[in-house]
């Protein structure tokens, strides 16, 4: 599956912006959906997933404030981030991954097969 990511851009502290990942190849529909990002200087790190059954699960800096969603229609996942802060600032990457990928192994890189290129997000004034 291809997967491209697009939706980012510069944003001011406290506002909102929408990442989309559209997938090419094959359908959504059987596949964990997952977000990460990658500040400079820092390793990838998880941000959000979305697995088959439409279970969400978000790391502990974004919860409350990022939410994500699939569209198998639109063969899309989103990610809508709110009250965004400078911290939030990093390459967003979408990554597709087996439906059978169970909770604790959702956060780390290797569980996934396919990779979005990257869409930058900054959060400045």
């Amino acid at each position: 599956v291809q997967l491209q990511a697009s939706g980012g851009g510069l944003v001011q502290p406290g506002g909102s912006l929408r990442l989309s990942c559209t997938a090419s190849g094959r359908t959504l529909t059987s596949l964990t959906m997952t977000w990460f990002r990658q500040a400079p200087g820092k390793e990838r790190e998880f941000v959000a997933a979305i697995r088959r059954g439409r279970s969400t699960h978000f790391s502990d800096s974004v919860k409350g404030r990022f939410t994500i969603s699939r569209d198998n229609a639109q063969n899309t996942a989103y990610l809508q981030m709110s009250r965004l802060e400078p911290e939030d600032t990093a390459v967003y990457y979408c990554a597709a991954g087996t439906d059978r990928l169970i909770v604790s192994s959702l956060d780390l890189v290797e569980s996934y097969h396919s990779w979005g290129q990257g869409t930058l997000v900054t959060v400045s004034s």
